[in-house]
């Protein structure tokens, strides 16, 4: 690794891939948000903020829910009068 930037907080130093690794004054590594923070400090990355979630359509999700409240009110419509024959032929038995 080659050493990037040596401060008595920390140590940076950059991979053979490229990456970036940071070493605190206490030999230990800083991972997470610490790191991110003072790598955007001596320049050495950009973050570019994450895209945001495309949002479905309302109109969308109206009518699913719909259809789906009409399928759901025929089949229950449909099986008591399936039900009903099988009920009056067992009782003719």
């Amino acid at each position: 690794m080659k050493v990037v930037k040596k401060t008595s907080e920390y140590t940076i130093s950059q991979r053979r891939d490229g990456r970036y690794a940071v070493v605190g004054s206490d030999k230990k590594p800083v991972n997470g948000d610490d790191k991110v923070n003072i790598l955007l400090a001596e320049e050495l990355i950009k973050v570019t903020a994450p895209a945001p979630a495309p949002e479905p359509e309302p109109e969308a999700e109206e009518v699913a829910a719909e259809e789906t409240t009409e399928e759901a009110t025929e089949e229950a419509a449909e099986e008591p009068a399936e039900e009903a024959p099988a009920e009056e032929g067992d009782a003719a038995e």
